[in-house]
Order: C-alpha cells, then structure tokens, then sequence
C-alpha cells in the first residue's frame, strides 16, 4: 500500500491541484479555479465567494476569525456568529465557577442583558487582499542596498504601519512560499465580544477524548457569540451603551441537511501546514522530535486524567489544560502514524528526484542549489542528538510543570524587564495561574517530569543545582522530589497569594531556593549553541526557505497551480459529502445519526454520559438529519468553527474535526482518506429549539422556510 501511495502521489504533485487538495487563498480564486469548482458542482461565481470591490455582496464577507485561533461566521443581522464549541471552551472554561458551571451545564443567555463579555476577545473580518509581493522586494532591496538588515518582522513593521495608516484598518503582511509573494491583509477587529450560547460538554463533546479525531463522532459541537459596537457602527471596547452589530453579510441557512456527493465548500482560517517541508524534516520529526512529546504528553494526560475522575474541583481546574494537552498529544501521535502508514518520506524522496534534476538543468541553479538535499540530510541527522535534548526539556521543565509558570511571573515582579510597570499584568498572571493549580496534581507532574528530564536531557545541559542533586540522590526521584517540593515555597499557594492581592515583592533570597533553581536555571542559548555547532553553518530553517522556494519555481515553471501553505490567512477548500474505506475492506458511511448517541450511551464513563433530559429528547425524537457528516474538504487547525456551505453557498453545517487518517495532513495530502468532519447545521437548530429553548436567536437567523 505504501508503495503504491507513493507513485500516485509522485505523478500527481502534491502540491499542485487535484480533486479535494488545497487550501486556496481566498483572493486568488483564477479561472482554472473556479472552472474545477464548477465542473465539481459550484452553482456561483468566484464574485459571490471573494469580491474587495463590492462590499457585502460575497459570502466571505460572513466570514471571520476569532482571534487567528478558530473561523466563525456571522448567522443573523445583530452580529449572532457561530463557531465550535471547542472554540470557546476556553472562554466557557473561565466563566464558569463552582456555583455556575456552565461547562457541564451549558450556558444559554435568555436575553441581550444575560450575554457575558469575553475579556480580552476579538474578531476579525477580512475587508480586502493586496498583493504587494513588487512593494515589498523593492522595500527589501533598497534597505539591503542601504547596509541595513531585512528581516520578516521589520520588513512587515514598516510594510503594515503604512497601510493601517491608509485604511485605519488592521494591516497584517504575509509571506507566501518563504517570500516568493507577499500579500497584505486588512481587517476591520471588534473587541466587544459576547458569550451568547454554548450547550454542556456531554453534548458539543460527546464522546470526548475517546471519539476526538475518530469516526463516527456524535457532537453537537457549536457555540454563539455576539459582536457589539459603539451605537454608529464603529468598533468599541466593551460598553453597556454598546449595541449588537449589523453585518453587511449573514450567511443563510440550507433548507435540507446534505447528503451523499453534494458539493461542499469551507471558508475559514487555517492556521499552519508545512506541505512544502523536505523529506528530511518529516523523517526527522516523525523520528526525533514527535515520539518525545507524544509519550510525555501522553502520561501527563494519565495523571491529569486519574486525578479528574477522583475529584471535581481537579476537573473544574484543569478540564481546558487537559483538552488543549489531548488534542495536541492525539494529533501529533496519529501524525506519526499515518507519516508511516501512507510511506509519506519515501513518496517526498520521490518527488525530491524531480527537484534535484530541475536543479541540475540550469547551470546557476545547480551552482546555488546543487547540494541543497544532501545538506538538509546532513544537517538534521548531526542536529537530531541536541534537538531531542531540547525537546525533553521543553516537555518536561517549561511546558510540563506549572510551578515554573509561577517562579517566572515571581521572577518578573523584581528582576523582570519594566519590572515595575509590568507588576499589574505578571500579578494578574500569577493568580490565574494559581486559581489553575492543584498542588496533589502538580507534585505528581512534577515528579514524573523530573524523572524524564534526568534521564533523558544530556548531563552537558544540566544546571549546577541538577549536578549536584545527581551526586546526592543519584536515581532516587522519590526523594529528591519530595525533598525539593516539601522545602519549596513554589508550592505554597497560600503564601503566594500575597503577591497578587498586595504590593508585597520577593525578596532575593527566594531565589536561592533548590526547586526554583532546578526549574529556572537551564538556559535556552546553551540549547541553541550546541545545535549551532552541530549543524556547522548550515542553518535548517534557511535551508527549508531554500527548498521551499526551489519547489516553488520549479512547479510554477511547469503551470502547476500551487496553494501555499497555511498561514492564518483566509483560505477556500472545496470536496464533496461521502464516506471512506480506512482499511481492511472496512467502509465507512458518511454520517451519524442520534440513534449512535444512544448506542454508545454509558453513564459509568464520563465521555459517554448522558444528561436525563437531552436522553428524553433523543429517544423520543428522530430529527430528519444527520448528527455529523464527513466530507473531502482539506482543512487544518484554524479550521475549527468554519462554515460549511453547498453549492448555492448555504449553511450546512460547521467543520470541527479531521479523521485519524488525515492526520498527516499537515505535510501530506492523501486523496480518498483526508476526511471533515462536520457537524450537521440543523442538528445545531434542533439543539436550540427542543432542548434549550432557545427561539428567540433562531428567529433572528435567517432560517429556510
């Protein structure tokens, strides 16, 4: 199978436009386009999808982003968006409290007053694209030509300034193919932001963890914001004067769920693919640096896991850390998987033959370029014994223990940069980071990572505190552990306090603490420096800009349409309603249905209980639709909360996951087992009217009749 994978994938270009790939920028929809999306069931123009010169009048204009993290779009003429409810988990997350959890128990607000304001939320939506690629090599060269250095970040500081004074609008320059085009994106962004519903997770998550990137699922998986203005229009920070905004946009309604071989399209805000990486990075990281992070993040989930089940209040806590930690752990861990199974190293080596022999065909090219693979190989394979060092530590002592998160805020409020005008922001920091810990669960963390941490992490990047820990207790983690934390005031949550309520500061001293300086004292550059001098001058990322905008040219030489990789920028995908076969003559159908809610019903098991009354309503109920539906359409993260529309640019439905097969989907395409998985729209409507009663926002929405 692998080998047969790899020579369809060889002789099609995966880069290069087939049936259900790419992830097309929104502007650039060109004739050949529109005639594919045409030819595949498209009853629009590419004027009613994208049009900067016709405000309201194009479909992207409903579309947005919730703060280049998740799409929406917007449903009604107040400013109603909808998007996933996994998408504002986090914000649900914060809201909720002991007595009002509205993570467990939904949130439903019965009028415009009962709407909560997200503190620190925004939206953006897209107003218009320029490319500017001849502006912005101009800009390069002259300041090159002036002595001065020219990197992205300066290039985009004086590229976005010029144009957000011209527009009063947010400019955002990206750069597509490592440079080979820039364009220029503004956006219009509210700050206003309102929570208006989002249902209990027993239903938007059902089946939770256990059924995340799996088919079938059965979620009702949405949520609804509200955009609010200052009363003419304008964006305003938050206001009770403030008023519901009015689109020149709303997307309608489908008056049928889809069905099998129905066009569909999804317009959103992919965050990032890397389909233009070498072989030699997708073998390095399925080989280096994914197996460190899957299996650590993976037996920190076991111990986060353990400690929810036991206790409530450690569920309230870390119910958004421990979703944020699975569906990382899931995807990279079904990555490496499917990088395996569909033999994507030896189909890029594959295709690298093409690059190397366009290389060799030019005489200036092979002169710049001729070695470009073989030092790519060389340099991840001398990089990869650093590197997995590093990647050790970044999962264990700065992503992995929280009571690091607390010494560094600390840190900041006396020894911090601005020490003194950051004190409000690193207080605030530190309490929440507080009212997130539980100490029983953290010791538990703490012990499994230092373990990891010592065993694995190359003695040559151990601070002094390690070494000399190492020659008292040499493997006995037990009571190094124990030893650290019971002396520590990094666990005295308590008398930590002090330093968010009052103006108290640390004192020096603290900082002589055992565990503070088991935590803080690796540094980064020592990292950096050993990977320097591994890699002997050859630079991995410039290496990957070169490959990149090599495979650039050469397919833009042979007429190969390309989509550049995501970015956060606004984007097209179009497919098609179906089911798949995953493997083993096993076929898929390409829905589900409320009875499968119920099949997989167990009220012993978290993931898989049932609310008394939403069970009611399944079981006396049999709505004409589907629960969740899958469809070719290529999607990433970033996606999440993106409209799915038909062929007359309706809402269907709302995309929320991939399947366990697309997961390599980040650096590889693979045609017929890239599936979306959608949560159908009137699923969502039902959910609204008949368990949370909730007409008065579906008779704002503009729903079929």
């Amino acid at each position: 199978m692998k080998r047969i994978l790899a020579i369809a994938a060889v002789a099609l270009i995966c880069l290069g436009a087939r049936a259900d790939e790419g992830m097309w920028l929104i502007n650039a929809i060109n004739k050949a386009l529109e005639t594919n999306m045409h030819e595949r069931g498209l009853q629009l123009d590419a004027k009613d999808i994208y049009n900067a010169d016709a405000p309201g009048a194009a479909l992207a204009d409903a579309v947005v982003s919730l703060d280049f993290g998740c799409s929406g779009s917007i449903v009604s003429n107040r400013g109603l968006v909808i998007t996933n409810h996994h998408c504002a988990y986090g914000d649900v997350h914060a809201l909720s409290t002991p007595e009002h959890n509205w993570l467990e128990d939904g949130f439903w607000a019965r009028s415009d007053a009962e709407e909560i304001p997200i503190k620190g939320k925004h939206i953006q939506l897209l107003k218009k694209v320029i490319d500017v690629t001849e502006e912005a090599q101009a800009i390069s060269s002259e300041q090159q030509l002036e002595g001065r250095a020219m990197g992205f970040r300066r290039l985009s500081h004086i590229m976005e300034k010029k144009y957000s004074e011209q527009t009063g609008l947010i400019a955002s320059l990206n750069s597509m193919w490592s440079g080979s085009k820039y364009y220029m994106a503004l956006y219009q962004e509210y700050s206003d932001i309102r929570l208006v519903a989002a249902p209990p997770v027993s239903i938007a998550a059902y089946g939770g963890d256990i059924d995340n990137w799996e088919w079938p699922q059965h979620k009702c998986d949405f949520a609804l914001y509200r955009i609010y203005t200052a009363p003419d229009g304008s964006p305003a920070e938050y206001s009770p004067e403030n008023v519901p905004y009015k689109p020149s946009k709303v997307l309608q309604i489908a008056p049928q769920s889809v069905k099998v071989g129905d066009y569909t399209m999804v317009i959103g805000y992919p965050g990032r693919t890397s389909r233009y990486s070498s072989s030699s990075k997708i073998r390095y990281e399925k080989d280096v640096t994914l197996p460190v992070s899957n299996e650590v993040r993976r037996r920190q989930m076991d111990i986060i896991t353990r400690w929810m089940n036991a206790d409530p209040s450690v569920r309230l806590k870390y119910s958004n850390r421990f979703f944020s930690l699975s569906n990382v752990q899931e995807l990279q861990e079904g990555e490496v998987m499917c990088l395996d199974r569909f033999g994507v190293v030896d189909a890029k080596k594959e295709q690298e033959k093409q690059l190397q022999a366009w290389i060799e065909s030019d005489p200036e090219r092979k002169a710049s370029l001729g070695s470009l693979l073989e030092q790519l190989d060389k340099t991840y394979e001398a990089i990869a014994p650093a590197e997995k060092s590093l990647a050790f530590y970044r999962e264990t002592i700065i992503r992995g223990i929280r009571p690091r998160l607390v010494g560094t805020r600390v840190t900041n409020l006396v020894r911090g940069k601005n020490a003194a005008e950051q004190a409000p922001f690193n207080r605030k920091a530190l309490g929440e980071h507080l009212d997130e810990m539980d100490m029983r669960v953290e010791k538990e963390l703490w012990r499994y990572g230092a373990e990891v941490f010592m065993e694995n992490v190359d003695s040559c990047f151990w601070s002094p505190v390690q070494k000399a820990l190492h020659q008292v207790y040499g493997r006995n983690y037990d009571a190094m552990c124990d030893n650290l934390w019971e002396r520590s005031w990094l666990t005295d949550i308590e008398a930590l306090r002090k330093y968010v309520t009052t103006d108290a500061l640390p004192t020096e001293d603290m900082f002589q603490d055992t565990l503070y300086q088991f935590l803080m004292d690796n540094k980064m550059p020592e990292f950096n420096a050993a990977i320097d001098k591994a890699a002997a001058g050859d630079n991995v990322t410039n290496l990957g800009r070169s490959y990149t905008r090599a495979t650039w040219q050469m397919l833009e030489e042979q007429g190969v349409p390309q989509y550049p990789d995501a970015n956060s920028t606004m984007r097209i995908t179009y497919g098609t309603v179906g089911g798949y076969s995953p493997r083993d003559g096993v076929s898929y159908s390409w829905f589900s249905s409320p009875a499968g809610i119920l099949q997989k019903y167990d009220p012993e098991q978290y993931d898989f209980n049932l609310k008394p009354e939403w069970k009611q309503l399944l079981e006396t109920a049999r709505p004409p639709f589907a629960v969740n539906f899958l469809t070719d359409n290529d999607i990433t993260g970033g996606n999440s909360g993106s409209p799915v529309l038909n062929a007359r640019g309706e809402l269907v439905g709302l995309a929320f996951d991939g399947n366990k097969e697309s997961l390599a989907s980040d650096v590889w395409y693979t045609p017929g087992y890239n599936k979306c998985v959608c949560v159908d729209i009137h699923f969502v409507l039902w959910t609204l009217q008949r368990y949370a009663g909730m007409d008065r926002i579906l008779s704002e929405m503009k729903l079929p009749r």
